[in-house]
């Protein structure tokens, strides 16, 4: 039973993928859930992951186009082999940057798999990180070497111990992602 429902899932994928590639767009909203977090629109938006509360309490998800332009690449689902290198939780409800705080996450996004492999997840730190004030080469260079001192700094930095504005985060971030990352 387990594996006729991957196989039809892999086969929704596939022929959503085809359907997408021939009409040439990619919509957030027609997304299934569990490839929403970290997927990227024609529209050049990130999709972003939501989640409300069905009329008898139950929570139900849907994936909804962000607000959160992505200058380098459109037309994008994340692959799970970034997922995984990056630490990253495709069940992540919204964007933050709160998996910043946590060590293990940063050690794997600062990860050599992850940071030279991955351009999709480590520009959306990289802006999520510029929101807080950090700069994210910076603190995986810390991290490589020193990492209790990176989380040192990134909290001594000021950075929000809760969701931040997306809006702040992608108006007023200082700078672009590097262009090693594009």
């Amino acid at each position: 039973m387990a594996v006729s429902s991957k196989l039809m899932f892999l086969v929704f994928i596939a022929s959503s993928l085809f359907i997408q590639a021939t009409l040439g767009e990619l919509v957030c909203e027609d997304l299934p859930t569990d490839v929403c977090a970290f997927a990227i629109a024609s529209s050049r938006k990130r999709c972003v992951l939501e989640n409300y509360m069905k009329k008898r309490g139950k929570t139900e998800y849907q994936c909804r186009t962000s607000e959160v332009v992505v200058d380098s690449m459109s037309e994008h689902i994340e692959t799970d082999k970034c997922v995984q290198a990056c630490g990253a939780d495709r069940n992540m409800v919204g964007i933050s940057s709160d998996a910043l705080l946590d060590p293990s996450f940063t050690a794997k996004l600062c990860s050599l798999d992850c940071y030279e492999n991955c351009p999709n997840i480590v520009d959306l730190y990289f802006n999520l990180a510029a929101g807080e004030g950090v700069f994210l080469p910076d603190l995986c260079e810390k991290q490589r070497s020193n990492p209790r001192r990176a989380m040192v700094e990134l909290v001594s930095s000021g950075a929000a111990p809760g969701p931040i504005s997306v809006e702040k985060v992608f108006v007023d971030a200082p700078a672009a992602a590097p262009a090693a990352f594009i």
